[in-house]
């Protein structure tokens, strides 16, 4: 099952995710929403619309925006609204 880890501790961890471009993109209800705060970053994507990010946080090590999504892509990328993908320090394993 893929999961997400950052710091040691599991994050987010689904059956459910959906890969674009090479990124796991987790089902919203799979993130343990305790260590996820809202960012103010924002970034474009000429295909899949405007993201929004979140930053990271577990037992006090942040990695800020190390999670993105689209909460309403473009239709190219409507399979993804809302999923969350990763980076910054963040593994996925399986």
């Amino acid at each position: 099952m893929p999961t997400a880890l950052w710091n040691n501790v599991v994050i987010a961890q689904s059956d459910s995710c959906k890969t674009v471009e090479g990124n796991a993109y987790f089902p919203p209800d799979s993130l343990d929403m305790r260590f996820f705060k809202p960012s103010p970053r924002h970034t474009f994507c000429p295909w899949k619309g405007e993201a929004s990010y979140y930053d990271v946080e577990v037992d006090g090590a942040v990695s800020e925006g190390a999670a993105w999504y689209y909460p309403a892509p473009k239709p190219a990328a409507s399979e993804i609204a809302h999923y969350v993908a990763f980076w910054r320090g963040v593994k996925i394993v399986s």
